[in-house]
């Protein structure tokens, strides 16, 4: 990953000097720590050897004044606990789960990292509770989907296992999810079942077992995996594979029409 456009935010792995912005911060992880720097001031950026993950955030985006968010500029965010661990986490292995992500699915990717930004800033300056109550659980919603879409091949990932490394009681999970179009289970399920077919149209994939893949992606059998892909699809993933593969066999530019 080079450069990624998750709708509100933008992030990327090329480590430069970037060109002054005054529209936007960026929030550098770096050797495992996160530093906000302002881009309206130019800056020397960390050495080519190091690998940075920056994530841009549009000004407007932060619901903090400016000169609060000036008292963090430079200075380093731990990533080993609470938000700044999800952010970090979150921030290194995005460009992996960003492959095959159509438009809606990266823009959801950013509103997340949007969130958890959010979250982590208000945290370092000390005003989290002072955020609107819609705010703050949104961000907590955040922290949630990110925690899904990083385990969704744990097949222990379930509504009360969110729930509860959350701090949250059951209850209140799926009333967070009540203004969704699916609640949690449902939402755990979907995205494993968009990420298992991400893997069958892969070519580089195309000798994995279906098997495997279920596995991979946290179902419990290949048969409960075929059954929930038939219900979303209306097709078996062998024959969606079997059917993609012909097409490009019988037509090589088929290949960016396996959807």
């Amino acid at each position: 990953m080079d450069y990624l456009d998750l709708g509100p935010v933008r992030v990327s792995t090329t480590p430069r000097t970037p060109a002054p912005d005054p529209d936007r911060y960026q929030l550098a992880l770096v050797t495992g720590g996160l530093v906000l720097c302002d881009t309206a001031h130019p800056y020397e950026a960390a050495s080519p050897a190091t690998r940075t993950v920056v994530l841009q955030l549009p000004r407007t985006a932060l619901p903090f004044r400016p000169e609060r968010v000036d008292r963090l500029l430079a200075q380093r965010i731990p990533a080993t606990r609470g938000t700044g661990a999800a952010l970090a986490q979150f921030l290194g292995s995005v460009g992996a789960h960003a492959h095959g992500c159509g438009e809606r699915e990266l823009a959801r990717l950013g509103s997340a990292a949007l969130g958890l930004a959010t979250a982590c800033l208000a945290e370092r300056l000390d005003v989290y509770d002072d955020l609107p109550a819609e705010a703050r659980e949104e961000a907590l919603l955040r922290q949630i989907d990110t925690y899904i879409e990083h385990n969704l091949g744990d097949p222990e990932l379930t509504p009360g296992a969110v729930a509860a490394r959350h701090h949250i009681s059951l209850r209140r999970l799926h009333l967070l999810f009540q203004g969704r179009p699916a609640g949690v289970a449902a939402t755990i399920r979907g995205r494993r079942l968009a990420a298992a077919r991400a893997d069958l149209l892969r070519p580089d994939l195309t000798r994995r077992p279906v098997h495997s893949i279920a596995a991979r992606w946290g179902f419990s059998s290949a048969a409960v995996f075929s059954r929930a892909f038939r219900q979303a699809y209306g097709t078996s993933p062998t024959e969606l594979r079997r059917r993609c593969v012909a097409r490009k066999v019988n037509d090589p530019c088929a290949q960016r029409t396996c959807r």
